[in-house]
């Protein structure tokens, strides 16, 4: 009978610290790079030196539009070279306070409207932006287009996405770090347009990031047009 109970006593004790230690080592889900990817090698960038004084520690991902509307005739990679390539050029064409040098893209990520992802400027050091808020540790993420005008594509979408889950992973941040360019610069623009920045204002956008990071597949389904927004796809606009 007492070895009876001391057994009882020595399972009790055991079994919660083995089921525990069981679950610590269960491996956790691995966010893979997402498909499509283009590093900034195979597109051709052309950097210049960034000063160590704009290192940084990523801490948040923040989701940006380009602000332009996007024709189907249009080149994601030229798009990108004219920007990187403007970027330099900004104190002999630009006016004050617009005239500083952008040694790189602003974007650490571009997505073109048919999912291509784009590697910008290194993620070691921090973005660039027109508006005034701390920069550092933003992870900026552009979407090519102009989504007060037009729709993104499920394809784009899907590739922020997962994009953010994987960026999540990798630097071990949570779902509070996604922000959009409007909620970071209050007051000072509308980035990234009201027919993408409704998937941050219900949650949608989370929800999709945090079913990637469970291990699934996000069901991206863009809902119905706003009803005083765009109703036009981005991969149906036309140059007019």
């Amino acid at each position: 009978m007492i070895r009876q109970l001391a057994l009882s006593v020595l399972l009790a004790t055991w079994l919660p610290a083995s089921i525990a230690a069981a679950a610590d080592d269960a491996p956790a889900v691995k966010v893979p790079r997402p498909p499509h990817f283009v590093s900034a090698k195979d597109w051709g960038s052309q950097p210049d030196p960034i000063p160590d004084a704009r290192r940084h520690t990523p801490k948040y991902v923040t989701l940006h539009h380009a602000g332009v509307l996007w024709t189907v005739d249009r080149d994601p990679i030229e798009f990108i070279r004219n920007m990187q390539a403007w970027g330099k050029r900004r104190p002999e064409i630009e006016q004050p306070p617009r005239n500083t040098f952008w040694p790189d893209l602003p974007y650490h990520f571009l997505i073109a409207p048919d999912g291509r992802i784009f590697e910008g400027r290194s993620l070691d050091y921090e973005p660039e932006s027109n508006t005034k808020y701390e920069l550092a540790g933003h992870i900026g993420v552009e979407l090519m287009g102009n989504f007060e005008e037009q729709r993104p594509s499920p394809q784009q979408v899907e590739s922020a996405v997962r994009l953010v889950a994987w960026l999540l992973h990798q630097h071990e941040l949570k779902l509070g770090a996604i922000s959009t360019h409007k909620a970071v610069a209050k007051g000072q623009t509308s980035c990234p347009g009201r027919d993408f920045q409704r998937y941050f204002d219900d949650g949608q956008f989370a929800k999709w990031v945090d079913a990637v990071l469970a291990g699934k597949a996000p069901t991206i389904d863009l809902g119905p047009p706003l009803d005083d927004g765009p109703t036009e796809l981005i991969t149906e606009t036309k140059r007019k």
